[in-house]
C-alpha cells in the first residue's frame, strides 16, 4: 500500500514541477537602460522627491545592488557599454578605450568605425561641433559596426536561443552607446548632430525602414527651437539651489553657464548640440524608443525581445557643469519624469510584470577639481603640457643610446612605444617600457605608470586597483604603459574643449555604479555585497536559460535568478 501510494505520488510531483515551469514564462521585454556617467549616489543624493514610476519605481521595487563596481580601469563610455553588454572585461571583449592606437594602420581610430559599413544618411556621422565629441575626430567618418567587440554579447545569445526570432534594439544619442548593447545580431539606432535624426548604417540595413523615415519627417528636435532649459523648480528647491555659477562650469558658448541655457533658432551651427548637452537628448531618444516599440511589435509574442536605451544627457552634464551642479541635479529630475512616462508605457503596451528592467551606467564620474578642493580634498587639473617630457625623454635617449623618439604617442591612459625604432636600435622592449614607466611616475598628477611587461608576467600587486589595470590589458590593442592619475586628478582639456569634470579613472568614484533589476514579478531586495558589471550579462542569460555570452567572466546574480 505504501509503495503503490509513492509511486502515484511521483508522477503528482512531475506534474506539478512542469505546472510551476511552466507559470514561470520568459518575460516578452528585456529593457536595458544605461545611463551615461551615472554615479551610484547621485540618484539617491538628487531625487528624494522622485516622481512616482521613474527611479522610485526601480528603488522600491526592484533588486537593488549598492555596492556594484566596474572592475576594469579605463572607465569610458565604449568600455562600459561592452562590459555590460557582454559580461566580459575589456581584456576579453577588445574595447580597451573610446580611442586606441592601432598599430597596423598607424593612427589612432574610433571603437566602432568600419568603413565596410557607411551610414545611411550620408555625412551624418560628421558633427557640427566635434570638440563636443572629441572622441570622433579620431574616427574613420565612414562608417560604424560592432564588428570590433571579440566576444558575444547577451543580445546575441538571446538571438541564437531564440533561432533570430527575437527582436534585438539598441537606441542611444551617442553611437558607441547604442551599437555595443545591440551587439552583433541586433539594430542600432543613433541620434547625428548633423542631421538631426536617428541614424544607422549598413551593417544593419540597406534601407530605412518606414517608421524611421516617418519619425525623422516629424522634425521633433524643432519643438525645442527658440527655447531654453529652464528648471523644474524654484531653485530654493534644489541641494544645490544656490550653486548656480561656479568658476569651473563650462560656459559653451550660446549655451551659457547658468540657467536658463538657450537652444537657440533651429538652423543654428549648435542647436542639435546644445540638445544632447541637456534633458533634450534623453527626453528625444525615449520618444524614439517608444516608437520603435510600436513599429517593430516589440513583446507581442512569447519570444523575449530585446531594448536597449542609452541616456546619454548625464555624461555631457557631467563634463560641462560637474556631478554636484544645479544642472546635474535638475537633469536627473527631469531624467526621472523620462523614466516614468517610458515605465507607463512599457507598462500599458507589453506590461511590466512582462517586463524585465536592468538598469546600470557605463561608468560614474569625478567631482570638478575645485568643488573637491572645497571640501578640502587634494584635487587638481592635470596638463601633460607642463611636464618637463623633453629633457626627462632626451635623457632615456642618451641612457639607451638613441636619438629618435621612443615614444610613438601618448593618449590616455596609454603611452604607445616606437616598436621599430626599438627593434631597428636592438633594445630591450621590457627595459625600455620599464625605464619610461618610471620616468612618468615622476610627473605630476601621475599615481601609477605600469609596464605591459609586468601585466604579462603577473608580476603586480593583488588589489582592485592592479586588477582592473590587467582587466583593461589587451595584448593586440593596448599600450605599453597603463598611466593612473592620482584621484580626483585628471585632464580637463578634451582637444580643445575645457570640461569641469572627467571619468576615465579606476578610483571608486568612477567605477562605483547602480545595479538594478526590477519588474517580471522580482521581489523587492536590497543588497549590500559587492558585485561587478560583468555579473548583469550572465544573469540575463540565465534568467532566460540562454547561453552565457562568450566572454563573460561574471556569476550570476542570485537575487535575480533563483530557479
Amino acid at each position: 500500500m505504501l509503495k503503490s501510494t509513492g509511486w502515484l505520488c511521483l508522477p503528482l510531483i512531475m506534474l506539478f514541477a512542469l505546472n510551476s515551469f511552466a507559470s514561470n514564462k520568459p518575460p516578452k521585454l528585456i529593457l536595458q537602460i544605461t545611463v551615461d556617467q551615472l554615479r551610484a549616489d547621485l540618484p539617491g543624493r538628487f531625487l528624494n522627491k522622485e516622481t512616482d514610476g521613474g527611479f522610485k519605481y526601480l528603488y522600491e521595487e526592484g533588486v537593488v545592488y549598492h555596492n556594484a563596481h566596474h572592475n576594469h580601469a579605463n572607465t569610458e563610455t565604449i568600455v562600459g557599454h561592452t562590459t555590460l553588454a557582454t559580461g566580459a572585461v575589456p581584456a576579453i571583449h577588445g574595447m580597451i578605450g573610446n580611442v586606441w592606437f592601432d598599430r597596423d594602420d598607424n593612427r589612432l581610430i574610433y571603437n566602432i568605425e568600419d568603413p565596410n559599413y557607411p551610414l545611411l544618411s550620408k555625412d551624418a556621422d560628421v558633427n557640427k561641433q566635434t570638440e563636443i565629441d572629441p572622441t570622433q575626430k579620431a574616427a574613420n567618418t565612414s562608417g560604424r559596426s560592432p564588428q570590433k567587440i571579440r566576444v558575444s554579447t547577451f543580445s546575441d545569445e538571446l538571438s541564437m536561443q531564440s533561432a533570430g526570432k527575437a527582436k534585438i534594439f539598441g537606441v542611444s544619442v551617442k553611437d558607441r552607446g547604442a551599437v555595443a548593447m545591440a551587439g552583433h545580431a541586433g539594430k542600432a539606432f543613433w541620434f547625428s548632430k548633423k542631421t538631426g535624426e536617428f541614424v544607422t548604417s549598413r551593417f544593419y540595413y540597406e534601407a530605412y525602414p518606414q517608421w524611421v523615415i516617418d519619425w525623422n519627417r516629424q522634425n521633433y528636435p524643432q519643438n525645442y527651437a527658440d527655447k531654453a532649459w529652464e528648471l523644474l523648480q524654484e531653485s530654493s528647491n534644489y541641494l544645490m539651489g544656490d550653486k548656480d555659477d561656479q568658476e569651473w562650469e563650462v560656459a559653451f558658448p550660446g549655451f551659457g553657464r547658468v540657467f536658463p541655457h538657450q537652444y537657440g533658432k533651429g538652423d543654428s551651427k549648435y542647436f542639435t548640440t546644445f540638445l544632447t548637452l541637456s534633458p533634450a537628448g534623453d527626453e528625444l531618444t525615449a520618444d524614439f524608443a517608444k516608437t520603435l516599440i510600436l513599429s517593430e511589435n516589440i513583446g507581442e509574442d512569447d519570444i523575449t525581445d530585446y531594448l536597449s536605451v542609452s541616456f546619454s544627457s548625464t555624461d555631457y552634464v557631467g563634463h560641462l557643469f560637474g556631478s554636484s551642479s544645479l544642472e546635474m541635479e535638475d537633469n536627473l529630475q527631469r531624467l526621472d519624469n523620462t523614466l516614468a512616462s517610458l515605465f507607463k508605457f512599457i507598462d500599458r503596451q507589453i506590461g511590466l510584470k512582462n517586463t524585465l528592467i536592468v538598469l546600470s551606467a557605463d561608468h560614474g564620474g569625478a567631482d570638478a577639481a575645485p568643488y573637491a578642493q572645497q571640501q578640502g580634498i587634494k584635487a587638481h587639473y592635470i596638463n601633460p603640457k607642463e611636464w618637463n617630457t623633453k629633457q626627462a625623454f632626451s635623457e632615456l635617449n642618451q641612457q639607451f643610446g638613441v636619438d629618435e623618439a621612443l615614444v610613438k604617442i601618448y593618449y590616455h591612459p596609454y603611452v604607445y612605444l616606437d616598436h621599430e625604432v626599438i627593434k631597428k636600435n636592438q633594445l630591450d622592449i621590457h627595459e625600455v617600457e620599464s625605464a619610461i614607466a618610471a620616468q612618468m611616475s615622476q610627473f605630476p598628477g601621475v599615481a601609477l605608470a605600469i609596464p605591459s611587461a609586468q601585466i604579462a608576467k603577473g608580476n603586480l600587486p593583488n588589489n582592485d586597483l592592479y586588477n582592473a589595470v590587467v582587466n583593461n590589458h589587451n595584448p593586440q590593442r593596448s599600450g605599453d604603459i597603463f598611466v593612473v592619475f592620482e584621484p580626483y586628478s585628471f585632464i580637463n582639456d578634451m582637444d580643445g574643449l575645457v570640461v569641469a569634470a572627467h571619468h576615465g579613472s579606476p578610483w571608486k568614484y568612477d567605477t562605483h555604479v547602480p545595479v538594478i533589476f526590477a519588474g517580471n514579478k522580482l521581489k523587492a531586495q536590497q543588497v549590500a555585497r559587492k558585485i561587478h558589471t560583468v555579473d548583469i550579462a550572465p544573469t540575463l542569460s540565465a534568467f532566460i536559460g540562454a547561453k552565457i555570452p562568450s566572454g563573460s567572466d561574471g556569476d550570476i546574480l542570485k537575487e535575480v535568478v533563483k530557479k
